[in-house]
Formats: structure tokens, C-alpha cells, sequence
């Protein structure tokens, strides 16, 4: 999601990480079962007039609840509430610091209920009005991370997943894309068309969206039964066409690796969104230019496609575990590189991203679990995308392919459809490979930075004295092991694996003729910095 390529825009960009601080909601008190989502949009404005009909499961006797829906501000943007009903009766509100507060008298745990909430407004945010590159008027759902509640009433949390049913009303020279499949479509008056959205499975709310548009459609075909499609600008329709149909492969690929495809469609979509691409369940949105007629973009759509998979139905339980999202498309993403271009062009991807994991450590010395930051677009970084996809790659390395692949197969279908964290992760692999996995998850995640190691080496009489100091920042001393490729002056080369513990390590390796180099880790399993002796 979100691809690494374009990180540096939204870390940088302030006017967008406004909206992005966590909202209030107690998401422990209600489970929202569904939203079904009436939206009407315009040529004249930007104001959007919407009904939101949810279903909610109350898990506590209370007297109200809360929901997330941003205020209108000064700047004439944000929601307005027109009236509230349960069951067709009114009931009383605050709408007040983003948060609805709706009173209803909850006796007993485990009522469910349905509310009716009109509002209009002009969303600052999350639902994206503007023109694209042609000049063309557009409207594309935008939620992550929380954006949701700048135009929909819901709970913007991952952990509450819900069905979500789309009825969008649109001038008539519109097209409308969503999640799940599409149940209807109806001219209206000859000026308005009717589409009708709707998912057969639970989603979160960051990838729960709209795009409205002139499009030009293809249909790829089905695979696994599954039908592809390319939602792309008419302007540009034959380079969109031709670029988004590398989905069909890439699609295969993860469906023989991890599990079935968790949704009833998948349309790649051209659009305005703010990030390189963004994983919306079923529809994914890529930034315009990502049509070039060139398949330049192949990484990124594989990337995004991962997601459907890892983000969008195995969710994150909290924003803190962000990296079982993003550092499993990346990592995903390199895994497909590795079995289309082969093992140098997956080398030459993970080499990359440890350099950009090692650079952050330099600006931000944060875990990959970062419990500490409260603008969740920073999330967005090296730790979740790059080191969270090294601590896979490191993982893999740990258990064997064979444990590993089916760690991965057992960790998806033990959280299809539903959430997950970090710990539970580990469960799944330690379930599989018999060890203990404590120290490995926790240095690695828990603990900032990565071994800076420092080593020499001196021989006589065919001994090789070798030395490793780890020199890094902080006061963690990493375990691992390191992979030494002692080459010969023969032209001739062996490998060993020395286990590292301790600050320093020596130990002596009997060399087979003269040596000519010593290279550290030659097969790229570790992520470290190293740091060459004077």
C-alpha cells in the first residue's frame, strides 16, 4: 500500500498529517455488523448529500454510543447531521470534536440495533473531489489510515470490520467503481444513474471506498473464478489497459502461495489518490501516472495486490502492527520478483531496501512496533515497509522455506476475514517450527536499529583469527547468525556460519589455501550495517 517509493511525500507533507491523528471512539463497546452507505454527488458542488443505514452489536448495557464523523469547521467543510433514527423514530445527539454521540438505552449485552444517520457536507478529506490529469471531474474514496470518518459515520478503527453496501447516485456521463460486486445499475430520471455496491465478506474501513469517474472498462478474464478488470482515464485507456493487465499473473502467484482470494472481484483502478497505490478491498486505486504504457509499475501493483491478502483481510488488530501490512506486501512483493526475475533481481530488491532501513535508523531510532507515535501517517516508513519485510526475509531464513510457507498459509487461514498481531504471528510460527521465537521477534521489532558490526581478521599458519564487534547505537546486543564466504586466491570459496551473542565474537576457521577476502553475509539473510575497521 501506499508504495515505499512515495513515502517521502506524506511524511513531509503536514497539510495531510492534520487529518491523520486517532480519533476517540471506544472501539471496544459496539461491533458494527454492516453499513449500508447512500451517497449522492453533484456537478454544481462539492457537497455530498448521504444516509448512512448500521447495523450495530452493542457488547455492553450502556445509555449512548459514539461513532466518528469529522464537524464541520470554519472553512465551511466537514459534515453536518440533518437527523438521526432508530427504527424510524428519532433519537438525540451530540455531533461534537468529531465524534457522533448517540443516546439509546442499551439493557442488556448483545442487542443489535440499527440507526438511520442523514447528513451533507463537503468532506475535507477521505472522500477526494477534484479534477484528474485530463481535466475531468472525479470523486475517489481515499480512507487510509483513518480517513473514513471524514465523510462516512463509522468506527475508523481496523479492528471493526464490517459488510458495506454502496448506493451512489451520479450525474448519468459518470461510471462508479466499488467494493464487492456490483448488484445494480439504474438510470434514474435520464440526468442520474444508480449503482449498487455491495461485499459478500467483512472489510475495515480504510479500504471500504467509492471512485467516481469517466472510465474506460476492460475485462481481463476470471482466474480461480475471480473476474479481473482495468478501470483506467478514456484519455489513456490503451497504455492502462496494457499496464494493469499484468494483475492476471500476479494474482495467480499469491493464490498458489498463500490461500484463496478473499473477495468476489478485482478492478485496478486509475485515480486520485494520494499515495502510489492504495489496497482498497477488491478495487485497488493507483496514483495517475502509474499508466504509462511501459509496465513501469509492476512491483507496485504486485505490492497492492499482496495487500488483499495481508492489510485488507488478515488486518492488523492496531495501528502498532501496522508492519504485518505493509512489511508483508513488501516483502510479498519481492518474494513474486524472486520467482518472475530470479534470485539476482530479489537480491538486488532486499540489498536496496536494507540500505533504506539502515538510512531511517539514521533519522528515526523507533521499533518497528511504535506504540509512541500518534500521527499515524509517520507510520508510513522504513520500519513498517522495508524492516518489517526484513524481519520476513530474516524469519524465512530462521524456519526453512518449508516451515515457512506453511507458517504463512497457516497464519492467513487462521486470520481471513479477521485481525491479528504481532503475537500472534509468532504463535503461528513457533506452532510450526517447534522453536522459540521470543528473542527473535523481540529484537527485532521491540528494540530500535539493527547490528552495526565491525570486524578483522588475521591468519597463520592456515588460521583464520576472525573477529565481529557489534558497534551500534543503543544498548541492544543482537543474537544472529552470519554467514562468512571466505574466497581463496584460487578462485575457489566456502561459507560458514559463525553464531553471534555477544558484543564481541572471535573465533578461528582453518583455511584451505591462501585467502583473498572475507565477505560478510554473501547471500543477503541479514539485515545489518557494516562498518569497515580502520
Amino acid at each position: 500500500m501506499k508504495k515505499n517509493l512515495f513515502l517521502i511525500i506524506f511524511i513531509i507533507g503536514q497539510s495531510y498529517l492534520a487529518f491523520s491523528q486517532r480519533v476517540s471512539t471506544d472501539y471496544g463497546a459496539i461491533d458494527i455488523l454492516n453499513y449500508e452507505f447512500h451517497i449522492r454527488v453533484n456537478d454544481s458542488s462539492n457537497v455530498v448529500q448521504a444516509e448512512a443505514k448500521i447495523d450495530i452489536l452493542f457488547n455492553n448495557t450502556s445509555n449512548s454510543f459514539s461513532l466518528d464523523l469529522e464537524n464541520k469547521d470554519d472553512s465551511n467543510k466537514g459534515m453536518i447531521i440533518d437527523a438521526i433514527s432508530e427504527n424510524g423514530n428519532p433519537v438525540t445527539f451530540d455531533h461534537i470534536d468529531n465524534k457522533i454521540t448517540i443516546r439509546t438505552a442499551i439493557s442488556s449485552s448483545r442487542t443489535q440495533k440499527t440507526f438511520s444517520i442523514k447528513y451533507h457536507g463537503i468532506p475535507k478529506d477521505g472522500l477526494v473531489i477534484s479534477k484528474n490529469k485530463y481535466g475531468d471531474r472525479t470523486f475517489f474514496g481515499d480512507n487510509w489510515p483513518n480517513r473514513a470518518h471524514q465523510w462516512l459515520p463509522t468506527v475508523d478503527h481496523p479492528s471493526d470490520k464490517a459488510f458495506v453496501e454502496w448506493h451512489v447516485t451520479a450525474p448519468s456521463h459518470y461510471q462508479v467503481i466499488s467494493n464487492g460486486t456490483q448488484i445494480e445499475e439504474t438510470d434514474l430520471n435520464n440526468k442520474n444513474t444508480l449503482y449498487i455496491w455491495k461485499t459478500n465478506v467483512p472489510i475495515p474501513t480504510k479500504v471500504m471506498v467509492i471512485g467516481i469517474a469517466r472510465f474506460a472498462v476492460q475485462q481481463i478474464g476470471e482466474t480461480h473464478n475471480i473476474p479481473i478488470s482495468s478501470w483506467v482515464y478514456p484519455q489513456n485507456k490503451l497504455d492502462g489497459f496494457y499496464d494493469y493487465a499484468q494483475a492476471k499473473s500476479i494474482i495467480n502467484y499469491f493464490i498458489d502461495h498463500i490461500g484463496p482470494y478473499p473477495y468476489t472481484k478485482l478492478a485496478n483502478v486509475q485515480s486520485k489518490t494520494r499515495f502510489g497505490g492504495m489496497e482498497n478491498a477488491s478495487n485497488i486505486f493507483y496514483f495517475e501516472n502509474s499508466v504509462s504504457g511501459e509496465r513501469k509499475v509492476e512491483n507496485l501493483i504486485a505490492h497492492e495486490i499482496a495487500h488483499q491478502w495481508f492489510g485488507n483481510s488478515a488486518t492488523e488488530s492496531d495501528w502498532t502492527h501496522v508492519w504485518l501490512s505493509e512489511g508483508f506486501a513488501t516483502y510479498f512483493t519481492n518474494l513474486y520478483v524472486q520467482n518472475t526475475k530470479g534470485e539476482d533481481a530479489f537480491k538486488a530488491l532486499v540489498n536496496k531496501q536494507r540500505e533504506q532501513v539502515i538510512n531511517f535508523s539514521k533519522k528515526q531510532f523507533t521499533p518497528v512496533l511504535d506504540t509512541n507515535t500518534e500521527n499515524l501517517m509517520r507510520l508510513l516508513n522504513a520500519n513498517s515497509y522495508q524492516k518489517g519485510g526484513w524481519v520476513l526475509h530474516m524469519l524465512r531464513r530462521k524456519v526453512g522455506d518449508i516451515i515457512f510457507w506453511k507458517s504463512i498459509k497457516d497464519y492467513y487461514k487462521t486470520y481471513a476475514l479477521k485481525n491479528a498481531s504481532t503475537n500472534d504471528l509468532k504463535n503461528i510460527f513457533e506452532k510450526a517450527s517447534g522453536l522459540q521465537l521470543n528473542m527473535f521477534f523481540s529484537q527485532w521489532l521491540e528494540k530500535p536499529g539493527q547490528p552495526r558490526l565491525k570486524s578483522s581478521w588475521t591468519i597463520k599458519n592456515k588460521k583464520i583469527e576472525y573477529t565481529v564487534e557489534q558497534t551500534q547505537k543503543g544498548n541492544t546486543i543482537f543474537e544472529f547468525p552470519l554467514d562468512l564466504k571466505i574466497i581463496y586466491t584460487d578462485g575457489s570459496s566456502e561459507i560458514t556460519t559463525i553464531a553471534i551473542k555477544d558484543k564481541t565474537t572471535q573465533i578461528i576457521v582453518t583455511a584451505k589455501t591462501d585467502v583473498q577476502e572475507i565477505v560478510l553475509d554473501p547471500n543477503s539473510w541479514l539485515l545489518f550495517e557494516h562498518q569497515k575497521s580502520n
